[in-house]
């Protein structure tokens, strides 16, 4: 019997933990008279690692970008708690989107690409319905060579994107580290850096899902409601005795 596809994350709470209370936090509870500077951080931060740790254990699944944004938020906490200045989360804002888009690149010759748990997974698209029609049409090598440039244009919004959060860093954190102006720079450059990715890189990825969902059309002759996971798709035939 087939497993049913893994449950998906839960799109407010994400939200929530990873970015509203952060940025709330770093804003107006990091000042001497609450939280500090230090227990500021540290509380912020415990959001998205919380979150993290509970949303692994409810859903018991995690993806390498799942793990580099886990260790991300730690190097934040670790630079935090060292007063370094700003000039270091400017090189990690930059290095952990670059690795990650060094890697999407590395995955094309993988048996499974980092695409296929971006885009091409069966939290959301029928996949053995995809996969046998390719099949059926002999469009395996085409639809190969769809994978593989939508991998490139992902990666280069990856890579767009470290290159972004490094200049943004570079402009927003000026304080001194360990400070409480330091932890208020540092909430406005996080919802700042995701209002960037929205605005830049994010119209990149869609073009890569938009240029993959038509190529899969294309091969397959499947429709966009037998592509996705819509509870609509008819009942099998039942035989006849």
């Amino acid at each position: 019997m087939k497993s049913p596809p893994p449950k998906q994350e839960n799109l407010w709470l994400n939200l929530a933990f990873n970015l509203v209370a952060p940025v709330l936090i770093l804003s107006k509870l990091s000042g001497p008279h609450t939280l500090g500077p230090k227990w500021g951080l540290v509380v912020a931060l415990a959001f998205p690692l919380g979150y993290g740790g509970w949303d692994f254990a409810k859903r018991r699944k995690a993806n390498f970008i799942s793990v580099l944004g886990f260790t991300s938020v730690l190097l934040s906490g670790g630079l935090g708690l060292l007063k370094v200045g700003g000039f270091w989360f400017a090189v990690k804002d930059a290095a952990v989107p670059s690795l990650i888009g060094v890697v999407v690149l590395i995955s094309m010759r993988a048996k499974e690409p980092l695409l296929k748990s971006l885009f091409y997974n069966e939290t959301v698209m029928d996949v053995p319905r995809i996969e046998a029609a390719l099949r059926g049409r002999g469009a395996e090598t085409a639809f190969a060579a769809i994978m593989r440039r939508a991998t490139v244009l992902v990666a280069v919004s990856f890579f767009l994107i470290g290159a972004l959060n490094f200049m943004l860093a570079r402009h927003v954190l000026r304080s001194p580290g360990g400070t409480p102006e330091f932890n208020a720079e540092l909430g406005k450059l996080h919802w700042l850096s995701l209002l960037v990715i929205a605005v830049t890189s994010m119209p990149i990825m869609m073009v890569a899902l938009w240029r993959l969902l038509n190529g899969v059309e294309t091969l397959t002759g499947l429709t966009t409601d037998d592509i996705f996971h819509t509870g609509k798709k008819p009942a099998p035939a039942k035989e006849e005795s």
